[in-house]
């Protein structure tokens, strides 16, 4: 379905500050600078929460410095506290910092009690990681006896996150059978020295015992442990136990154990972990330092009433293809669903400013008809102007730039916007976008991508608490003749809900609209906006958990009707159900395969047994649909661990291929409970119920496509 825009508006969305789940990390001068930490809003407050990262991060800097024989170490990093919590004179307002870049998350244990820090890790060995999860218990130092000194531990994380390292142990195979004929548990270096027992309890008495080996395995019993010697002299590795007092190094080619069934062996190829490391972007740019370095750096930011302010371009060239009136649907559907309660919106036409908090009053002054010159860079200072008129300080505020990038000009003001702090969106309607956005791209380091118009809105929200973010349920369209029908259901489920908006589109008459909710009452009150070819409807409260019906009729020939379903979480104390779709790179050159990367969870936990597709399509407008897994064969990393993915070899062509999700979730679903690499048995919590979710993730560009010649 995704080809049927493409003679109607080509979309370019790029993003001036980095994409979703993406790291602002920059290793500068051997130092990591721009590491953001951010706590839940859902922690409470506790000021010794910070004062205690400041401690961890500053221990694990110097540990780090060692163990990577005086290369890298933390130079600056940002700590993101909750809005809810108290403001002070010593918090700053963040530029780009968000939970959702947040390198470090601080959030409550997926199950009470439960206080395993983790990496969450499903990309290939050597690819970055997505974030490390800390609690606060963690943070706060009670769980010392069972983690040992959280600053080495963050080091041990920072392996799994930065480099793509992986545990030099493996939960599932303990022990393994070595050529020497003897039992050994599953580590690097094996100059760890230990033994091997059952330890047992019954009542107040706890016993350790010796292991028993099984007749069927030849390796010892289920329960038995590897229990280190308190007293060591071996320094690798950190992969395996970073709490050993010794333990001070990675393995490395010397001392690695190949024989052992690691993570690390089976991820990387059997390469030590000091290899992997070696091979890596930060190593290769950096050397080693001759003297100590300087303490870490902190900087306390705490969000506030967001800022944004739309530039629309109503120049001469806006007037084909029906541009403006696709951008006017655009921008009523971000002052109708997509600005938070509370926010604070202004509006530049170019050659007009307008600043208000009232919707119904911005609506009212959307661009009529269009005429003039293009000058993004007029539209981006009128911006400032207007955000000026709210805030002295730029530093976080947004723009949200709706074009069609056609100006010579563009590139002049590249600098004043990285200079500014403020966060650009810049969707560009049309196939002429001037080269200066590929040169924004290019010179920020970020990443463009190539998306229907309501699709590319709703990332605009990504930054917002989890709560707030929009959750997009449904977003296709289809090319139909008169009188013809476009019929199916939209799921709401329980996690959502609040602020639940139906959009329908049309390219040349109103079709006919039916809408029934899950009890079979017909909704009936839309707001028929013909001018702009779009109805609407907010479902008051939170819409009824179920399936909702829609039929949509045809009035003309050669129609193209399109349908929006959007909602936010129903309420805070249960977190909404999210789909998060990425490649695992940007760029690509054949045949080599693309990985595509689906992410279902309910916070921080995974969902299972859902149905998981991926629509990719090419520049070209050729469509491929991929059914994901997460079944732990071919491109996936982990079996039920919530990441659905598979590899995409299927190029039509050189160019940019943009990517779209879509999950559905059924009586076959489930939640689980704890993280994959946990040392307790997993367990499934009761089905998530019926579901449905639209995402849209990373493009990639492909090149060295082979011509064929006819």
């Amino acid at each position: 379905m995704m080809r049927l825009f493409r003679g109607l508006v080509f979309l370019l969305l790029l993003y001036l500050l980095q994409g979703s789940n993406s790291t602002f990390v920059k290793l500068n001068d051997n130092g990591y600078e721009d590491v953001i930490i951010a706590i839940d809003p859902s922690v409470p407050e506790d000021e010794n929460i910070t004062e205690q990262l400041k401690e961890i991060v500053t221990t694990a800097s110097t540990y780090l410095f060692e163990a990577t024989q005086k290369r890298f170490f933390f130079k600056n990093v940002s700590i993101l506290i909750p809005e809810s919590w108290e403001d002070s004179l010593q918090y700053k307002r963040p530029t780009y910092e968000s939970y959702t870049h947040a390198d470090v998350r601080v959030a409550p244990p997926t199950i009470s009690g439960r206080d395993e820090p983790y990496t969450k890790q499903f990309t290939e060995c050597g690819e970055k990681a997505e974030y490390i999860h800390f609690t606060p218990d963690f943070v706060l130092g009670k769980k010392l006896n069972e983690y040992g000194p959280p600053g080495r531990l963050l080091v041990h994380e920072w392996a799994h996150l930065r480099w793509g390292v992986f545990d030099e142990y493996n939960e599932d195979q303990p022990f393994y059978s070595a050529k020497s004929k003897k039992i050994e548990a599953t580590r690097c270096s094996t100059g760890i020295s230990g033994l091997n027992r059952v330890y047992t309890c019954q009542g107040d008495s706890c016993v350790f015992r010796a292991c028993r080996t099984n007749s069927t395995t030849k390796l010892y019993e289920k329960d038995c442990q590897f229990f280190p010697d308190e007293v060591q002299t071996e320094k690798a590795s950190i992969m395996f136990m970073q709490s050993i007092d010794s333990v001070v190094e990675f393995c490395n080619e010397k001392n690695h154990n190949q024989e052992a069934p690691s993570l690390q062996n089976i991820k990387c190829d059997y390469r030590s972990t000091w290899e992997v490391i070696s091979n890596s972007e930060d190593f290769k740019n950096s050397t080693p330092m001759e003297t100590s370095p300087p303490p870490p750096v902190f900087s306390l930011l705490r969000p506030r009433e967001r800022i944004v302010c739309l530039v629309l371009d109503k120049s001469g060239s806006m007037s084909g293809s029906d541009r403006l009136n696709r951008m006017n649907q655009a921008a009523k559907y971000f002052l109708l669903q997509i600005a938070e309660n509370g926010s604070w919106v202004g509006m530049v036409h170019f050659n007009s400013m307008r600043s208000n908090t009232e919707r119904n009053t911005l609506l009212e002054e959307l661009p009529s008809v269009a005429d003039g010159g293009t000058s993004i860079c007029s539209g981006i200072q009128a911006a400032f102007q207007v955000i000026g008129k709210k805030t002295s300080q730029l530093d976080g505020s947004e723009i949200v730039l709706l074009t069609d990038g056609e100006d010579n000009t563009a590139g002049s003001c590249v600098e004043t916007v990285k200079q500014s702090g403020v966060i650009i969106h810049l969707i560009a309607l049309g196939p002429d976008a001037d080269a200066a956005v590929t040169e924004m791209s290019d010179i920020t380091g970020k990443a463009c991508r190539n998306n229907g118009l309501i699709d590319a809105l709703v990332l605009t929200s990504e930054n917002s608490f989890i709560f707030n973010i929009i959750k997009q349920l449904e977003s296709k369209g289809s090319a139909l003749n008169n009188d013809s029908w476009m019929n199916d259901t939209v799921i709401i489920d329980s996690t959502v809900g609040k602020d639940t908006f139906f959009q329908f589109t049309w390219s040349k008459q109103p079709p006919e609209i039916f809408l029934w909710n899950p009890n079979g009452t017909a909704v009936t009150n839309f707001t028929m906006d013909t001018a702009s070819k779009m109805a609407y409807l907010t479902i008051p409260g939170t819409a009824q958990v179920g399936s909702w019906t829609y039929h949509l009729q045809a009035k003309a020939n050669s129609e193209i009707l399109t349908i929006t379903v959007t909602s936010r979480a129903a309420n805070f104390s249960v977190p909404p159900i999210t789909v998060n779709a990425k490649m695992n790179k940007n760029a690509n050159s054949f045949p080599n395969p693309m990985i595509v990367y689906a992410e279902v969870l309910q916070g921080y936990i995974p969902i299972i047994g859902a149905s998981v597709t991926a629509i990719i399509e090419s520049n070209s407008g050729i469509t491929q649909v991929l059914e994901l897994l997460d079944n732990g064969a071919g491109a996936d990393a982990f079996k039920n661990d919530g990441v659905y993915s598979r590899y995409f070899t299927a190029y039509s062509g050189n160019g940019r291929y943009s990517l779209k999700v879509r999950a559905h979730g059924g009586t076959n679903s489930a939640r689980r409970s704890l993280h994959i690499q946990q040392i307790e048995a997993t367990s499934f919590q009761a089905g998530a119920g019926e579901f449905q979710r639209t995402a849209t993730g990373d493009a990639f560009v492909m090149s060295d496509f082979p011509v064929v010649i006819a």
